[in-house]
Formats: C-alpha cells, sequence, structure tokens
C-alpha cells in the first residue's frame, strides 16, 4: 500500500515537473521569436533613467545605441558586465555611441547601483517590462530581463544581435562590431 502511494505522487511529481519545463521551453521559444532581428529598425520606446530624465530611443537616432539588458542591479554578472561598459566609456564616446542598461528594477535601484559602482551611462527602469518583452528580452519565469545586447546604428536600425552574453568580454564584442560597422560605411 504504501510503495503505490509512494509511486503514484513520484509520479504526480515527474507530470509537475514535465508540464513546468514545457512551459519554460514554450516561453523562451516565443520570446525568441519576437526578438527584433539584425536589418530591423530597433522597436520605439521611452523610459525613465537613472538621472530621473525620460530616453526616448527614437530622439537618438544620429548616434550608434548599445541597448543592453541585463537581469539585476548590484549581481556579480551585472556588475562585471556595467564595469566594462563604464572602463570602455571614452571608447564609446569617440566612436559616437550611447550605452543604455535597461533592467526591471525602478529608478532608485538604478541610481543606487551607479553610485555605488561609479557608473555615468544611463540605466533604464522597465518597471512594467514592456520593453524587456518587446525586445524578446524577457525571462518569464523568474521576471527578470535576460542578458541580450542591440547594437542600433545611427540610422535606427538594428546592426547586431547577442543572446545570453559573457559579461567578461561582452564590451569588447560590441566595440569591435561597432568599428567593423564603421568601416563598412567607409
Amino acid at each position: 500500500m504504501f510503495r503505490t502511494r509512494a509511486l503514484i505522487v513520484a509520479l504526480v511529481v515527474i507530470l509537475i515537473l514535465l508540464f513546468a519545463a514545457k512551459r519554460v521551453m514554450h516561453a523562451a521559444a516565443n520570446n525568441a521569436a519576437a526578438m527584433p532581428k539584425a536589418g530591423q529598425m530597433a522597436p520605439d520606446f521611452t523610459l525613465n533613467a537613472s538621472d530621473d530624465k525620460p530616453v526616448t530611443l527614437s530622439q537618438l537616432h544620429g548616434k550608434w545605441v548599445v541597448l543592453y539588458f541585463y537581469p539585476k542591479d548590484m549581481t556579480s554578472g551585472c556588475t562585471v558586465e556595467a564595469h566594462n561598459f563604464q572602463r570602455d566609456k571614452g571608447r564609446y564616446d569617440a566612436d559616437n555611441a550611447m550605452i543604455l542598461g535597461v533592467s526591471v528594477q525602478d529608478v532608485n535601484s538604478h541610481k543606487a547601483f551607479c553610485a555605488v559602482e561609479g557608473l555615468n551611462f544611463k540605466l533604464l527602469a522597465d518597471t512594467d517590462k514592456k520593453v524587456s518583452t518587446l525586445y524578446g528580452s524577457m525571462m518569464p519565469v523568474v521576471g527578470l530581463s535576460a542578458r541580450n545586447t542591440f547594437l542600433i546604428n545611427p540610422d535606427g536600425k538594428i546592426v547586431k544581435v547577442w543572446t545570453k552574453v559573457n559579461p567578461e568580454t561582452h564590451s569588447d564584442e560590441v566595440l569591435t562590431a561597432i568599428d567593423t560597422a564603421q568601416a563598412k560605411k567607409k
């Protein structure tokens, strides 16, 4: 009798886990399908920044935009990625490129992150998760932005998309992509 109950409970647990895994895979597939691709115009949005000012993507035409999504302020991988963007900020400025970080934390969290980590580029608060979703960069099960980046040219077109980036090397990859794209225009 005890063995039968244990077997039934085990089967129920396995079915629940299989159902949950299927939902996660389906959500990930939907996110990937919705992600804008290189060659498309970057979807426009307005979000409040860590400096308390709204940023509208379409108003940044004329500049390169590094639009990077990251999971959470004050976490190890996100801090490494932000430090590397900050370290290379002079090179981005020389390339007429603006760095915009996006996560679901609020403006106050972004202000604290910038203050503690010495960041002087804009972090955008996507508290309603609309922009992360619009860019296929939402992790639905955990409710955080996925670590994806979109390089947008001065005309507002997406030039390159990175998914599941390595925070250690990502800034170098983005700078190389900007240099390559600029060389093609010459």
